[in-house]
Parts: structure tokens; C-alpha cells; sequence
């Protein structure tokens, strides 16, 4: 190898060690807590119930850690003084806070016309809910996403891998070869920065967050998919008798979502499944509504509605969003994923 060649190669490495540092999530693991005078057991036992940042601690109530084993009051207050110490908590200008949301990294949708609605693409570090009836496209835009968050973020990417977990086993990872090939990736490589998971109930989808936290805290992730979100919780409580006990569950579950998209600057991007209108409304595209009701309302940053619309085009509406206008476009469905609208 030339000396030209040596100095070519040194700095695209370079490049892409400073790319990777750009999208890098900025939180401490909690093997620095060991470092501070925490013991290794303890740490131990904190990383085994799902807590594998410094930052989850912090997020965390003094209740809850008490009901880690191990983990006495004494020692809880213990770890939040000195979890503050390296997560300090306090209050910034909101100019400070605008500076922090500009770096913020917007996922292509692989539709023009659905990223100009969502200025950008799809949000990371926040909870986007994707609702709608079957067969509008919910499960087909989470596939493109999976190939989409690996690409370079020049290209509308986020350079990192991809968590699923199904819960209705609609998970096609033929679907992602073919989205690939579209983008111009390899489909082996595609594939294995895909990080799979199958619920079968609501309880087996709790404990994949603990096993994903574990996971993003050792590698790059740019998206976690939860596709459906609400499915499990429907069927496993069933009644009004349990309602109230789905909700808190629920409810529970999302908390950690957003924990997990703030820590580690991931984009969450759950589905939901949608009920007749109680309402009677007599306007098609309002004939149905998300379950979950303020529960999963008050959790999502961004709420999308999906509706079918002639052969394979489909219609997104900005449902509600803290920045986005109320409006909606088409973008159409096909083999190689999310498109933009055919004529």
C-alpha cells in the first residue's frame, strides 16, 4: 500500500470515527458508578433489573430502586446523591434547550412527501405512535425504517442498528432485503444490525426493554420499534373489571419507552390498533379511534394516523405533535417499502 493510500485510508477512518462521535448518545454507563464508590454487586444487581445507565438511575424514584434486591433506602439515597453528581439536575434556558433539539437526527420515512410532513422524517429521542386499520401501512413503514435508520445521516439516516419487538408476528425479514437493495445496502448486512424479539404476552414485552437497555448501552441503536404496542395489553386484560389494571400497565411500559429514547437518542416508534368510534362520527376518516386511550395519548410526542386511499396510496394525518401542523399527505405501499404516492 502507497503512502497516498495509507493517508486516504487513515482519514475516511478518521471521518467515520467523527460521524459515529456525532450520533453517539451522550449518557454513562453504570459500570462508572464503581468508580464513585458504588460497590460492584450493587451495580450488578441495578444492571440485572433493567437500570444499565447512570442516567436511568437519575430518572428513577427512590421507591422503586428500594424494590431492586439489595438495594436498601440507605443505599438508594446513596446512589441518587452521587448519581446527580455526574447527571446533575437543574434548569436551562430555552435557548439552551432549542440548541440541544437542533442536533437532534430525523429518519427518512423513504417518502418524500411524508418526510416534507414531518419536517425531516421521524424524530429520535421521542415517542412517535403510528395508528391506523389494518393493511394502511403501519407495519410496512416500521420495515422501511429498519433499513433507513442504518444509512449515512447525509442521506436521511441515523448510522446505527435496529431493535424490533413483535407482538403480532407480522415481522418479514425478506421485506428487508428488498428495502435495502433499494437504498443500496447489503441485505446480509441489512439484516444483522436488526435485532429481533417475539412477545407472546404483555409481561414477555417488559422484559424486552430491560434486554434492550442492556443492549443499547453496549452498541449504536437508532430506532426501537414496538409493532403493536397495544395488542398484548388488549388481550391479556380483558374487561372492564381489568381495565384499570391494563391502563397502569400500560402506562408503565411507555414510561420506559420514553426513558429509553431520551437515554440512549433512539427513536421509538410504536403502532397501535384502532376500535369503532363510540361517538357515532359519521366522517369516514374519523370512524375509528386508537385504543389506549389518554394513557398512550399523554406518551406519545407524536401521534400519525394512517388511512387507506385509492390502490396502493395511503394517507398520513398529523394527529397531534408538540411542532407539527395539523395536515396530511399521500405516500404509497409496495414491495421495496414506503413510497412516495402513484398516480
Amino acid at each position: 500500500m502507497s503512502a497516498q493510500e495509507e493517508m486516504q485510508q487513515s482519514g475516511e477512518v478518521q471521518q467515520s470515527g467523527e460521524a459515529a462521535e456525532e450520533v453517539v448518545a451522550s449518557f454513562h454507563h453504570i459500570t462508572e458508578l464503581e468508580a464513585h464508590g458504588i460497590n460492584r454487586n450493587d451495580v450488578q444487581r441495578l444492571s440485572e433489573a433493567g437500570y444499565c445507565t447512570v442516567e436511568s438511575i437519575s430518572h428513577c424514584t427512590i421507591r422503586k430502586l428500594v424494590e431492586v434486591k439489595g438495594i436498601s433506602e440507605q443505599k438508594a439515597a446513596k446512589l441518587k446523591e452521587t448519581v446527580y453528581k455526574l447527571v446533575p439536575i437543574g434548569f436551562t434556558t430555552a435557548s439552551q434547550h432549542l440548541l440541544q433539539r437542533q442536533d437532534l437526527i430525523t429518519l427518512t420515512t423513504g417518502s418524500k412527501e411524508l418526510d416534507k410532513l414531518l419536517e425531516g422524517g421521524i424524530e429520535t429521542g421521542s415517542l412517535t405512535e403510528v395508528f391506523g386499520e389494518f393493511r394502511t401501512g403501519k407495519t410496512q413503514l416500521c420495515h422501511t425504517l429498519c433499513v433507513a435508520c442504518q444509512m449515512p445521516l447525509d442521506a436521511g439516516g441515523g448510522e446505527g442498528k435496529a431493535m424490533y419487538i413483535d407482538t403480532e408476528g407480522t415481522f418479514r425479514p425478506q421485506r428487508l432485503t428488498a428495502i435495502a437493495e433499494r437504498f443500496g445496502l447489503n441485505g446480509d448486512d441489512v439484516l444483522e444490525n436488526v435485532a429481533y424479539a417475539r412477545a407472546h404476552n404483555s409481561e414477555q414485552q417488559m422484559d424486552l426493554l430491560k434486554m434492550a437497555s442492556a443492549m443499547m448501552a453496549e452498541d449504536r441503536y437508532a430506532l426501537l420499534v414496538i409493532d403493536s404496542a397495544t395488542a398484548l395489553y388488549r388481550t391479556d386484560y380483558c374487561g372492564r373489571g381489568e381495565l384499570s389494571e391494563r391502563q397502569m400497565q400500560l402506562a408503565q411500559f411507555l414510561r420506559q419507552l420514553t426513558r429509553m429514547a431520551e437515554e440512549f437518542g433512539v427513536a421509538v416508534v410504536l403502532t397501535n390498533q384502532v376500535v369503532a368510534n363510540p361517538d357515532g362520527m359519521s366522517f369516514a376518516k374519523d370512524s375509528t379511534k386508537p385504543i389506549g386511550g389518554n394513557i398512550i395519548a399523554h406518551a406519545s410526542t407524536t401521534r400519525l394516523r394512517l388511512r387507506k386511499a385509492r390502490g396502493d396510496n395511503r394517507i398520513c394525518q398529523v394527529f397531534d405533535s408538540p411542532t407539527l401542523a395539523e395536515s396530511e399527505c399521500q405516500f404509497s405501499i409496495g414491495p421495496v417499502g414506503v413510497e412516495d404516492p402513484k398516480d
